[in-house]
């Protein structure tokens, strides 16, 4: 019998539910609604954890309050694609109501659920239902009134896991693209093999076998460039930044606004987020004593760190050897291959982010990205519908203004950086590029991973199928016939440009012989086929 979870056991438990997901993975990814081999929900939610628990991990003891705040962080930090988001999302609002609590009953996890659910939902503009929002919902529901009759958790967890698998069953009935392929949400899946994985080690099982793998580094292609904020004069030389935990009794909303004043009363570059459970701040001034003193108003100061801006301003002036100025917009691009990549910075996008589908970069890796480059404000295009909920929370962890243009491919990201105008404002480009990219018509060319019936369409593994935004439109043996019949599907009179970005898996004699095909079939398009070298797709297609 087990009536309370301590933080020793917290520990066993998130390192063993990371275990069970590094393990199950490809099992979950394998549950993609689309039979391609991009399905990567199961690794994103398993490298997002795997950041939370190398967070925990960090913590010395086993206060239960500390593992909770650094299994927070980390996930919000190494957040990866949609799943990864939402996970990190769950685990902050899990987290946050433990709060000062050195022990758990079966009652507080519920309602720790509960608050992880509720704060998951929020993150999400336009929540579905039959999503692993559904899953960590009706759990948290379930697991109030399992708590109410059991406070043992070794009955709590079964029943808890035995109403997980039967909403989770339910998923294909709420989704109907579920349904025709056959599969329950991955997202929910994997959510599930998290907490299966928290029994585990509740239990003291073992997971043999388990290797920490190296998480794979999303690196941006440009040589790392010198901070250049720092360059030139600087008003404010000390850069102080600090997390506010354990907040006094007294401590409200309105004092967490006070706060932001104060410190923008004494400094510039200023953040100041977060809520009664933990507070981020960020400020350049040349008064870190009275930063530091306005939280000890607050509560207690956790990762702290002041650097000598001036210092580092001159470092970086003898590296550079010249006087640097920010420019007042920069461009970051997430590019999936060498060849898009090249394409992006040719058009004078100052930092790229190696990503896209199988390899989506986290929140961290685009902050990365973004303070890298030489600019007050930073727009940025995702470039794919997995990675936008991670470039929005990259919003709250850097100091720069970044805007998230929500492209959905590579085709929408280019529109996007021909509509730059470089002597316009921040909010006249954004206005322009949203509008660029409505009529992109974006397409893709790969192959199957599993045999299924979807959208009308019967699969088999190897097929080449093709698919636009939406839906599978062409399937065949070879590639090239399969996207010649998905041009012809998508085609319409207005289309005057077709371009190919050939994959690094298709010859550049069998693209460009591709290209001459579409010439003679559609005389009144301009036609072009360029090196993509992304992996997966054999062609990414834009028709505008």
């Amino acid at each position: 019998m087990q009536k309370i979870i301590n933080g020793s056991d917290f520990r066993k438990m998130v390192n063993t539910g990371a275990g069970l997901l590094q393990q199950n993975k490809k099992m979950v990814d394998a549950l993609n609604v689309f039979p391609v081999p991009d399905g990567d929900t199961g690794t994103n939610m398993y490298l997002t954890i795997k950041s939370a628990v190398a967070e925990v991990n960090k913590v010395m003891d086993n206060d239960l309050t500390a593992l909770a705040e650094a299994l927070s962080r980390g996930a919000l930090r190494g957040a990866r694609g949609n799943s990864g988001v939402i996970t990190s999302q769950i685990l902050k609002g899990f987290c946050s109501a433990f709060g000062q609590n050195k022990e758990i009953t079966t009652k507080q996890f519920a309602k720790a659920l509960q608050e992880g659910a509720n704060i998951a939902y929020k993150a999400v503009t336009m929540p579905k239902e039959g999503t692993i929002l559904t899953v960590i919902r009706v759990m948290a529901e379930q697991a109030i009134e399992i708590a109410k009759k059991n406070s043992d958790f070794f009955t709590f967890f079964p029943q808890l896991l035995e109403q997980g698998e039967i909403i989770l069953r339910q998923t294909p009935e709420m989704l109907p693209v579920l349904k025709k392929a056959g599969v329950v949400d991955s997202g929910g899946k994997g959510l599930l093999v998290i907490f299966n994985g928290f029994y585990k080690g509740l239990l003291g099982e073992e997971l043999d076998g388990i290797e920490i793998e190296e998480t794979p580094v999303v690196n941006t292609v440009e040589d790392v460039i010198p901070d250049i904020n720092n360059l030139g004069e600087i008003t404010f030389g000390y850069c102080t930044e600090y997390v506010i935990i354990q907040m006094n009794k007294k401590t409200t909303e309105a004092d967490i606004d006070k706060l932001r004043e104060k410190l923008m009363a004494i400094g510039d570059s200023v953040i100041c987020i977060g809520d009664l459970n933990l507070v981020k701040v960020h400020v350049h001034t040349n008064e870190p004593n009275l930063a530091l003193g306005y939280a000890l108003e607050l509560g207690e100061l956790h990762s702290l760190k002041i650097e000598n801006m001036r210092e580092q301003n001159r470092e970086l002036k003898a590296m550079a050897n010249k006087e640097q100025e920010l420019k007042e917009l920069g461009l970051v691009a997430v590019a999936p291959g060498k060849g898009i990549a090249n394409l992006f910075k040719d058009l004078s996008v100052d930092q790229i982010i190696e990503g896209g589908q199988t390899m989506n970069p986290s929140a961290a890796d685009i902050v990365q990205a973004v303070d890298n480059v030489p600019a007050k404000n930073v727009i940025i295009f995702p470039n794919n519908k997995n990675i936008i909920l991670a470039a929005e929370q990259a919003k709250v962890l850097t100091a720069k203004n970044l805007i998230v243009i929500p492209t959905k491919s590579v085709p929408e990201g280019i529109s996007c950086v021909l509509a730059f105008n470089p002597d316009g404002t921040p909010e006249e480009n954004e206005r322009a590029m949203n509008e660029s990219f409505v009529n992109v018509k974006s397409a893709s060319v790969t192959y199957a991973v599993r045999s299924t019936n979807l959208d009308g369409i019967e699969l088999s593994a190897g097929d080449i199928i093709g698919l636009d935004e939406k839906s599978i439109l062409a399937k065949g043996e070879k590639v090239e016939e399969t996207t010649l019949d998905l041009i012809s599907k998508m085609i319409t009179d207005d289309i005057c440009n077709i371009t190919l970005f050939y994959g690094q898996d298709i010859r550049e004699k069998d693209a460009m012989n591709l290209a001459s095909k579409l010439a003679e079939k559609y005389p009144n398009c301009e036609i072009s086929a360029l090196e993509g070298g992304q992996p997966v797709y054999y062609y990414i297609i834009s028709l505008e």
